[in-house]
């Protein structure tokens, strides 16, 4: 059996762009009608900072808890004999630590890492069982329709900077 887990972060209305937060729930919506995609949310949590030159205050926004639940499912995943083959999407050298210790504990699993255009880890690549480097056009081949149907009929259309 297949499973994709899909991680991520909501952005909120702190964003300054509120299209963003739009796409990004449609996109979310639309991978919820996959019946072999399980969605797994971090949050943003804010952190104040401070300009070192001029002194000026402003706020950033810091994802939490993703490579934690990465962490977590993978671990899980290989512990309860879920996957032979993981593939994890991703290019955080936070992975390492996880990917080295499914490798060392469960020798009959396999880790692949595939890297997500123009980003790369070395650690990542020495530590997995293998990597690829995905293309922009394999991206581009695997996104969703122009109209995805919801169960409850709605639909979702793709935004039109995404076509």
């Amino acid at each position: 059996m297949v499973l994709v887990r899909y991680f991520t972060a909501r952005l909120h209305h702190q964003v300054d762009d509120a299209g963003k937060v739009h796409r990004q729930n449609t996109y979310i919506e639309a991978l919820s009608t996959l019946p072999k995609v399980k969605i797994h949310e971090g949050y943003f949590v804010q952190k104040p900072q401070r300009c070192p030159r001029c002194g000026l205050s402003y706020k950033v926004y810091e994802e939490k808890m993703t490579d934690v639940n990465i962490a977590m499912e993978l671990l899980g995943d290989a512990q309860d004999g879920k996957f032979d083959t993981a593939i994890i999407v991703s290019a955080d050298g936070d992975l390492a630590g996880p990917v080295e210790t499914v490798r060392m504990r469960y020798p009959d699993k396999r880790v692949i890492v595939a890297f997500p255009p123009d980003r790369h880890s070395s650690l990542l690549r020495q530590l997995a069982d293998g990597a690829l480097s995905l293309r922009r056009e394999t991206i581009r081949r695997s996104q969703f329709r122009d109209l995805v149907y919801r169960t409850d009929g709605r639909v979702l259309s793709r935004p039109k900077r995404w076509k």
